[in-house]
């Protein structure tokens, strides 16, 4: 006896199901490219300024690609993964947030041409991994080289990096800094990495950014404590206590009652002592300039301490962040000490000198001629007002992080969309020796990257079909450095034009962009759970 025949409600809901991971993969495909759309307008030198304001009222203007994606409200999953890509291009090399975000968002667009094409989504996530790893194999081939003793050109690649920035007319004052900050730390003929948190950025508003200055020392952000006590002390004996120097209190809450005027001297009496005992122990290892940790659960230092403080001629500096105390303690050589029994001479640092100086409206403590050069660098940012100040922090952290590529890996790449089109011409090439669905994927790619040059003319004012045209020409005719120079509105030798870029800022680009778009390739169902 034959089957029943199917009824036409199971072979709807069968079509649904084999329609829902296609209709996933769309929605996920169309919520990341808005995303990467968002911010394509402030790629490059001519893009646009974002204006982010939050939710408790602040107000954000930039053009870095990890800052506007951070305090982006993303709501689609999808849509998150570019947001935590570009954290992860951020933290790899610190440079190119935005071109990695651009890119995923075209390789996605060539994802959804190929996925109508019929191509199963595995084998375009397989051949983009292929195209991917070749992209990195030809930008080593076209590299240029570098020395860390070459300052000029570690210069070049400081300032490209600021030119897209809000302050990047200021790229000759800050990119000399950047540079000199990260060779200071590190020995140039050995070094294979750079630890950032050796060099602390303070922010301190007044002034220009014309004023920022590089410090062979430290650089507290508040004035010393207390009133009459000294404010420039030479040959520095430093000490940093852990510690509090003010009245001891229980651990639980408790009330004393005081029935009588003695008794209410005697604790006066004591309580003086008590701080007196701390002090005179201070001043006795030879102490003069003392700093102390921020405390919470009660005043790091009495009013009553920091004036006799001030009678001994101790400068105090208290509130230190527990985060900065390791920094502190590396630039002055000193050790934390936790408890009064172990302040002893040789737990204390040294320096030349301490100051406190006029900053704008406040006062800073600056210190200088400490006694192990090269450990710790300290970069002092002067601005008008808090906008100016957080995206000159954020453009110089920018700068420093790709100075450590290029520590990390010394070669630099021509920047103006030149190593994309090169990309892109090689990767259609190799694609002619591949065959069936392997060489559309990798076509697809090779497109793809053009995304870069097109928006970099776009943003410019440039006729970008021209333009990338123009480009493409110029490469087929073997000058793998032209690339579009914005500032003349032409494509010339990008080279010649001193814009480069690290190596591994491409490299990591180009692959954290294809394993993103690999990722949400081989997603088929969002499920929600509730927790």
């Amino acid at each position: 006896m034959p089957p029943a025949p199917k009824s036409n409600q199971t072979r709807k809901s069968e079509y649904k199901d084999k329609e829902k991971p296609t209709q996933i993969r769309f929605s996920n495909i169309t919520a990341a490219k808005a995303v990467a759309d968002a911010v394509r307008t402030s790629l490059g030198p001519r893009g646009m300024d974002k204006m982010i304001q939050a939710s408790n009222g602040d107000v954000t203007i930039t053009n870095d690609g990890a800052t506007i994606l951070k305090q982006m409200m993303v709501l689609h999953p999808a849509a998150k993964m570019l947001v935590e890509l570009s954290k992860a291009q951020d933290v790899e090399a610190g440079d190119g947030t935005t071109t990695v975000v651009v890119i995923a968002g075209s390789l996605l667009d060539a994802c959804s041409k190929l996925l109508a094409k019929g191509i199963h989504p595995t084998s375009i996530s397989e051949a983009f991994q292929k195209a991917s790893a070749k992209s990195v194999e030809i930008l080593e081939s076209i590299v240029k080289p570098l020395e860390l003793s070459d300052r000029e050109s570690l210069l070049k690649s400081a300032s490209t990096s600021l030119n897209s920035k809000v302050v990047s007319q200021y790229s000759g004052i800050l990119s000399p800094i950047a540079v000199d900050a990260v060779l200071k730390v590190i020995n140039p003929s050995t070094a294979t990495n750079v630890d950032l948190r050796d060099i602390k950025v303070v922010k301190k508003i007044g002034g220009t950014i014309e004023d920022t200055e590089l410090i062979e020392g430290l650089v507290f952000n508040q004035k010393s404590a207390g009133t009459g006590g000294p404010n420039r002390v030479e040959k520095a004996k430093v000490g940093l206590i852990q510690f509090c120097v003010s009245p001891p209190k229980t651990d639980m809450d408790n009330s004393v009652v005081v029935s009588d005027y003695s008794q209410m001297d005697r604790v006066l009496r004591e309580e003086r002592q008590y701080i007196l005992d701390i002090v005179k122990k201070i001043k006795k290892a030879g102490c003069n300039v003392l700093l102390i940790q921020k405390s919470v659960l009660r005043d790091a230092v009495s009013d009553l301490a920091l004036h006799f403080f001030a009678k001994m001629k101790i400068m105090v500096i208290k509130d230190i962040e527990r985060d900065d105390v390791e920094f502190v303690c590396k630039g002055l050589g000193c050790r934390p000490i936790a408890s009064l029994d172990h302040f002893i001479p040789e737990n204390l640092g040294s320096a030349d000198l301490f100051e406190e100086i006029q900053t704008g409206p406040s006062k800073i403590v600056k210190v200088t001629g400490i006694p192990i050069q090269g450990k710790t660098m300290t970069v002092l940012i002067r601005g008008s007002n808090k906008l100016v100040l957080e995206e000159a922090d954020r453009s110089i952290h920018d700068a420093l992080c790709v100075i450590r590529c290029l520590v990390k890996k010394k070669a630099l790449i021509a920047g103006g969309g030149a190593p994309e089109t090169e990309l892109s011409l090689q990767l259609m090439d190799h694609a002619n020796s591949l065959t069936g669905v392997e060489q559309y994927c990798f076509r697809a790619f090779a497109e793809a990257l053009e995304v870069i040059p097109y928006t970099l003319a776009e943003n410019a004012g440039l006729n970008p079909i021209a333009t990338v045209t123009e480009l493409r020409n110029r490469h087929a005719k073997g000058e793998k450095t032209a690339g579009i120079n914005v500032r003349k509105g032409a494509i010339t030798n990008i080279l010649e034009e001193n814009v480069v870029q690290p190596l591994l800022v491409s490299t990591s680009a180009i692959h954290l962009a294809s394993e993103t778009v690999r990722s949400i390739m081989k997603i088929d169902d969002i499920v929600n759970c509730v927790r």
